[in-house]
């Protein structure tokens, strides 16, 4: 399992796991967990938009330095098959400017079944210096 590079509350909350980030392309892997579902017992439509979102980015982060971040400008998501069980969602970078990257990832199930597809445009942007880490005084 790979490292994001950056500390992502909500993606560590939901509990993604990072496998490939190389070449403009990404792969992340996600169980819902049950405050994750919806009310027909499959992964809610909000977490595999978020594990989408996050694959096309981390395929855009792919192909720049490390202080370079994305930032989702749009995103269009179609729904093809209930996500259920164990998913991977696989991000590809299709095109990139200085300042834009235009990508695509998809979401499968234990079965290879697309369950989701979404295109989206991410801005680059430079990242804000992280503050250090308060030591604490006793």
């Amino acid at each position: 399992m790979l490292s994001f590079g950056v500390q992502i509350p909500f993606v560590s909350h939901l509990g993604f796991t990072l496998h490939r980030m190389e070449g403009g392309e990404s792969e992340l892997r996600y169980t819902a967990q049950a405050e994750h579902l919806n009310s027909f017992a499959v992964t809610h439509g909000g977490a595999t938009m978020t594990l989408m979102d996050v694959a096309m980015a981390t395929a855009a982060r792919s192909e720049v330095p490390d202080d370079i971040g994305v930032v989702t400008i749009e995103m269009k998501t179609s729904f093809m098959f209930a996500a259920r069980g164990p998913l991977v969602a696989r991000g590809k970078l299709l095109h990139r400017t200085k300042s834009l990257a235009f990508t695509e990832a998809s979401i499968y199930d234990a079965e290879g079944r697309l369950c989701s597809h979404a295109t989206g445009t991410f801005k680059y942007m430079a990242r804000p210096a992280q503050p250090s880490a308060a030591v604490p005084t006793d």
